[in-house]
């Protein structure tokens, strides 16, 4: 009896060690920067692929063998023809409703492949997607900042955690994944000191889709300036002289003008942009559009007449000040992320995985238009969580990561269609964004060596 404490700290130890072997191997990264190839002989690789042929299949079965592939893609085979053709992108003024709600630029990409049918242009963007999908996960593993190697279950548990993002991806034909993907790789260039190649990318994710602008004040406050003047030159290149011969720039310039009107440039009480009735509706889960939903008298159901009018405010004021509730509460998510972003000399690889979390995070829900599958983008934040909580050498903080992912899980759950819609009105997705936000800044204040006898000399203020 008198060694059964010892025989129980044993116990617990091999539990430990077997479970750092299956799921966290002890192993640091090899080439921590570099992201890791396609391995054939992989299972969970070969996996990925045959998911990859499954998604695809769903995008050229009913293309090929039945009434033709729905959602957006007919769209996008649509504005590539008008630009093969000569035709207009946008009806003659921006009171005038639009097919296309993207700038210029996604058409001319999409003439290319158009070219060739609606076959090879649905291929294209499937193996764009699934090439995106790929590097989402393997640039999300080498910057998560945790300078260990995970394990295989590890290493696909966000992407099983994202599925439903995923399908949605590929169902739909929506860039987000892809525009993910080249943040990332933007993010990645930048850690290496490839300014102009970061801004470019950012300038690139920003010119099909423009939400990603929002990169730029960040760039401005960490110093960026390289960065950040790529991403300026490479907007206005992009958006302004690469169409300009195929559309002629005059015409360009004019239909540049008519979509910044009809997208940017118009706002009221009844909606932003070409899709009011999705503005301020359950579908969408952004800040303002769950900030109005919650301080106006707005009919949540609005984007299906079918479905009797429902409102879920709990203050009822005008539309200026919900704007103004908006706007103080976004100053407030921006100065909180400022306070808690670590000073210069004492930023690591750990903190700016983290700090770029938050900021992915932050950029999702400011979008005025995030629906379901704009949160793609918390693949990153998952990711550096499922770090911490596997890797943290304090056991209480590693628990409490893994309940917060469990927390935020749980929320985005509730988008199930078993679920009353009332729930995503009320924001779950971005409810859950926050959860992962608030741990990501809790792991920013507290890193592991603030809790060790050596913090004060490890801490110290880099020269460099």
């Amino acid at each position: 009896m008198r060694d059964s404490p010892s025989l129980r700290r044993s116990a617990t130890s091999c539990f430990v060690a077997a479970q750092d072997r299956i799921v966290t191997p002890p192993a640091p990264l090899a080439k921590p920067d570099v992201p890791r190839r396609l391995a054939l002989r992989a299972p969970l690789d070969l996996l990925f692929l045959f998911c990859c042929v499954l998604l695809t299949a769903d995008v050229l079965v009913p293309e090929i063998f039945g009434r033709g592939k729905t959602k957006d893609y007919s769209l996008w085979y649509w504005a590539g023809q008008q630009v093969l053709q000569g035709g207009p992108l946008y009806p003659a003024t921006a009171l005038e409703y639009f097919d296309f709600i993207y700038p210029p630029l996604p058409a001319i990409l999409l003439a290319i492949p158009s070219w060739f049918g609606k076959i090879a242009l649905y291929v294209v963007l499937s193996i764009l997607n699934a090439v995106a999908w790929w590097y989402t996960g393997t640039l999300s593993q080498v910057m998560a900042g945790s300078d260990r190697t995970p394990g295989p279950w590890l290493e696909a548990l966000p992407v099983v955690v994202t599925v439903a993002f995923v399908f949605d991806m590929f169902d739909l034909g929506q860039p987000n994944l892809v525009l993910l993907a080249m943040m990332l790789y933007g993010f990645w260039s930048l850690r290496h000191q490839r300014s102009w190649l970061a801004g470019f990318m950012f300038a690139l994710a920003a010119a099909i889709k423009v939400f990603p602008i929002a990169v730029l004040p960040y760039l401005l406050w960490r110093r960026k300036w390289a960065a950040l003047v790529s991403t300026i030159v490479f907007t206005g290149i992009l958006l302004y002289v690469v169409p300009a011969p195929i559309r002629g720039f005059e015409r360009n310039a004019a239909e540049l003008a008519t979509w910044y009107q009809g997208m940017v440039g118009t706002s009221s009480e009844k909606g932003f942009g070409q899709r009011g009735e999705q503005n301020w509706s359950w579908v969408n889960q952004s800040l303002i559009a769950v900030t109005h939903r919650l301080v106006r008298p707005i009919n949540y159901n609005q984007d299906d007449p079918k479905k009797p009018p429902r409102t879920m405010n709990v203050i009822d004021v005008d539309y200026g000040t919900a704007n103004w509730i908006v706007l103080a509460l976004s100053a407030l998510l921006g100065l909180g992320f400022v306070a808690i972003m670590p000073r210069q000399a004492r930023r690591t690889a750990r903190s700016d995985a983290e700090e770029l979390g938050i900021l992915l995070c932050l950029m999702t829900v400011a979008s005025p238009l995030a629906r379901q599958y704009y949160f793609m983008w918390l693949f990153f934040p998952i990711t550096v969580l499922m770090h911490r909580a596997a890797f943290d050498e304090r056991a209480h903080v590693r628990l409490g990561t893994w309940l917060a992912l469990g927390a935020a899980g749980l929320l985005m759950l509730l988008s199930l269609p078993w679920f009353p819609t009332v729930i995503q009105a009320w924001g779950n997705t971005l409810a859950a964004t926050a959860v992962l936000a608030g741990c990501l800044a809790w792991h920013i204040r507290h890193p592991p060596l603030a809790a060790s006898p050596e913090a004060a000399a490890a801490l110290k203020p880099r020269t460099s």
